[in-house]
């Protein structure tokens, strides 16, 4: 899955400098980061590494000034740190919304349906006659019991 700078500002509310449209598929230590990673730079012991990076797009603080010119586009941030945590916690949401397939071990009923493209985690317990729509989710612990009916809901999380 690839994110553009854009997008990613949008998701931290940062400031794009650089091309909007750069992608970036993973993150990386701003000090090992290849071309089509993102990294960021929050501790200026490793600013020397802002300069010789080859990451894609870099998250910096606003008042992180340029010594030289670099190749990267920057997203500009009040917090650097707070950014990326809160990048990484969207991105987990986004994965689990990606999630498919039956983890295991589940018990399901014999009489249980399940629909298409559905995503079933790892101790959840579908009892009789519970159906489970296509696409939804059901994640792991769940304890479903009772007859439901998921009409065409994508997701949904029980606590």
């Amino acid at each position: 899955m690839q994110f553009t700078a854009a997008q990613i500002a949008m998701m931290i509310n940062g400031k794009v400098e650089g091309n909007a449209d750069t992608a970036v598929a993973s993150f990386g230590k701003i000090e090992e980061a290849q071309n089509g990673q993102l990294a960021f730079l929050a501790n200026p012991k490793y600013e020397e590494y802002l300069y010789t990076t080859k990451a894609s797009i870099i998250i910096v603080n606003d008042l992180q000034e340029l010594k030289q010119p670099i190749d990267a586009t920057l997203i500009k941030v009040p917090d650097a740190y707070t950014a990326f945590a809160t990048l990484l916690d969207k991105y987990q949401q986004i994965m689990r919304q990606q999630l498919t397939g039956i983890q295991q071990p589940v018990y399901m009923a014999a009489t249980a349906k399940v629909g298409e493209n559905v995503f079933i985690g790892a101790f959840a317990y579908l009892g009789e006659h519970v159906i489970v729509a296509d696409g939804a989710k059901i994640y792991p612990n769940v304890f479903w019991a009772i007859m439901y009916v998921l009409e065409k809901i994508p997701s949904f999380i029980l606590v």
